[in-house]
């Protein structure tokens, strides 16, 4: 009877099946994540994950195949969204190496649309309930640099690596899933780890952290920046510290030149309103600057940090306003007390 929807055997009423397909949500965001390197990209790629799945009910054989049957098509939605598209990577990479110079010209030069890596919310992409081994891999492996370094390898390879060393799965698991051999999926697995050591830099490896040392340095940080003492943001940072700031081109390294650049270029964020984040398995927080009508604050850049050894050695601040409606981050806060 045309218009009428047979549920396949095995598988729960549609009315079930919707909130079971929601629970998966949130693990195939953070695996499109590290696929495309975008948190848009990651999400518009699981919404059509689930549009597809809806309309190919009757190839789900068994309610237990929920999961990797979701697998597959996300996999091939990231395929084929992957497929002819260059790399996304961190301005630092995209720039030759070298900082910009002079630092009060560094806003002079914007990146293509596309071309670097967007943050992610943790709780967007890391699981809920997890043991801590299993949380502090899934950290590390949402990383900025991590991702970043995710993205020099090839479609299947990335899948494979994710798959295999992220998420857990068995190497029989992936040659099913990708419809492939055992053998072909070890072999790309291991060009995949070479490819992947290359490209990682020794300091992004993990590191013993002590989250109230995070949590006291964090709030330090912004306590700083909230009232923009440049000189005690400039205590808190290591004297190598990297500053990069999307869509500009702009890269920079230590903390002398990103002092010139707050007194400088970035003088216009002075009064900001800032609020604690946790994105890409590290602390971070949001930045209102008071541009709107009448002092009023607008959404202007969600900052990603990276501490060692009680400094900070990386902030990269992510501008526009998109990735806070994507956050469900308010656009015009009124902080309490002003």
């Amino acid at each position: 009877m045309t218009g009428v929807v047979t549920e396949p055997p095995g598988v729960s009423p549609a009315a079930e099946l919707e909130p079971r397909l929601a629970e998966h949500r949130r693990e195939l965001t953070g695996y499109c994540y590290r696929m495309l390197g975008s948190s848009f990209d990651a999400e518009d790629a699981v919404q059509e994950t689930m549009v597809r799945a809806w309309r190919s009910l009757d190839r789900l054989q068994g309610a237990g195949a929920l999961r990797s049957w979701l697998y597959r098509i996300a996999t091939n939605v990231c395929l084929d969204a992957l497929d002819g598209r260059k790399r996304r990577a961190l301005p630092v990479d995209l720039s030759g190496g070298e900082p910009s110079a002079p630092v009060v010209a560094s806003l002079a030069g914007v990146l293509p649309d596309g071309a670097w890596i967007q943050p992610a919310l943790d709780r967007q992409v890391l699981p809920t309930g997890a043991d801590p081994a299993e949380l502090a891999v899934q950290r590390e492996s949402v990383k900025l640099a991590f991702v970043a370094a995710l993205q020099h390898l090839p479609p299947k390879q990335r899948a494979v690596l994710i798959l295999r060393d992220v998420l857990r799965w068995r190497a029989d698991e992936v040659a099913g899933l990708l419809e492939t051999s055992v053998a072909a999926a070890n072999s790309a697995l291991q060009r995949a780890r070479a490819t992947l050591a290359a490209h990682r830099p020794a300091a992004d490896a993990p590191t013993p952290v002590v989250a109230a040392d995070q949590t006291e340095l964090l709030a330090r940080y912004l306590d700083a920046f909230e009232r923009y003492d440049v000189e005690a943001l400039v205590e808190l940072l290591h004297e190598d510290a990297v500053m990069d700031m999307p869509p500009y081109a702009m890269w920079l390294r230590g903390s002398a030149d990103i002092a010139t650049w707050y007194v400088g270029p970035g003088h216009g964020c002075r009064g900001s309103h800032v609020v604690p984040l946790e994105m890409n398995g590290n602390p971070a927080f949001a930045q209102w600057r008071p541009s709107g009508p009448g002092g009023s604050f607008e959404p202007w850049a969600v900052h990603a940090l990276e501490f060692r050894d009680g400094l900070v050695v990386r902030t990269t601040a992510f501008l526009g306003p998109q990735l806070f409606e994507l956050f469900g981050l308010p656009r015009n806060p009124e902080p309490a007390g002003r």
